[in-house]
């Protein structure tokens, strides 16, 4: 569920542009006012703005704003603006280069978008960037991460409900072969984690617990310094709880020593169209406190409203 929140009545986008370009006009910039209209805006919203904008001013509203913000909130108002393809394709491509953290954030875009929404990341990719994602994540990765990232990105996974009972009990016995011979990056371990559709998996992971006597994640974690392992138990989150598996990541990036500000940033803005009141409940369910709050405990400014409006503020009392 969203916690996008657009008006009943929006304004045609020509105007969208037109405030927009009196935001920009003189010494300051009407930060509040740019807020104002992103923050209620849908993505095919924002895409008729940009095109309002280019086609009025015969500029690129992007490099706009470049110019006009900085800092954290001119990251994140950039991807919020961006397609959600070619907002995918840019972290994908960043994570790639930066080489943080940049096998959880493949993952998590492999896993967590829908099969055609991978489809589209992918041509995204190549339009952007002149290469394929497969090929940049074949050559930045290495070893085992290497095996499971290069199938996940390519994959095109069966979005149905239907469920093979028999099928998953036979994987399920597959899967505790591999991992009780400590084979976690065997083919068919991995075959069965990108091939499979999430319900198969779901039913396969049930099967496993029923039979085995153990959730696979509690025997992924027979090593806890293996990160390897970490990462798999990582995609198996992704894949069958993404609620549970951005609510840990927006738990490490808000508390501890300072704020992971990009991690933060690319949880709202990707999630707030799809999945982000499901989160909020996981964060206050787990946290004992409020997602909006937690925000706005962390963050500051500009860069604080405009993640308080994707989050939902004005639905809380926090």
């Amino acid at each position: 569920m969203a916690t996008l929140k657009v008006p009943a009545n929006v304004p045609p986008s020509e105007e969208d542009a037109e405030k927009l370009h009196k935001a920009f006009a003189g010494w300051g910039t009407d930060e509040e006012g740019i807020v104002g209209i992103f923050a209620h805006r849908n993505g095919a919203q924002r895409k008729l703005i940009r095109e309002a904008y280019a086609a009025a001013y015969g500029e690129d509203l992007l490099k706009e704003l470049e110019k006009e913000l900085s800092g954290d909130f001119l990251r994140a108002i950039l991807l919020w603006t961006l397609d959600p393809a070619e907002r995918d394709a840019y972290l994908a491509n960043e994570a790639i280069k930066k080489l943080t953290a940049s096998n959880l954030v493949i993952m998590e875009i492999a896993c967590t978008r829908s099969s055609y929404d991978l489809f589209k990341i992918r041509q995204a990719y190549h339009a952007c960037y002149k290469k394929s994602l497969e090929e940049d994540v074949a050559y930045y990765t290495t070893g085992d991460f290497r095996k499971l990232l290069v199938p996940l990105v390519s994959a095109f996974r069966y979005e149905g409900d239907e469920v093979d009972m028999i099928l998953a009990k036979s994987e399920a016995k597959i899967l505790h072969e591999k991992i009780s011979g400590k084979a976690c990056a065997d083919e068919e371990l991995i075959r069965i984690l990108t091939t499979r559709s999430k319900a198969q998996l779901n039913a396969t992971f049930n099967q496993y617990n029923d039979h085995f006597g153990n959730a696979i994640s509690k025997d992924l974690k027979a090593d806890p310094k293996d990160e390897y392992l970490r990462f798999l138990r990582a995609t198996i989150k992704c894949l069958t709880s993404p609620e549970k598996y951005y609510e840990k990541t927006l738990r490490l990036a808000i508390t501890g020593l300072g704020t992971d500000e990009w991690a933060l940033t690319r949880v709202v803005v990707t999630q707030a169209e799809v999945n982000l009141q499901r989160i909020k409940e996981e964060y206050h369910k787990r946290n004992s406190m409020t997602l909006v709050h937690a925000v706005a405990g962390d963050t500051s400014g500009d860069y604080e409203k405009f993640l308080l409006a994707l989050v939902g503020k004005e639905n809380e009392h926090a």
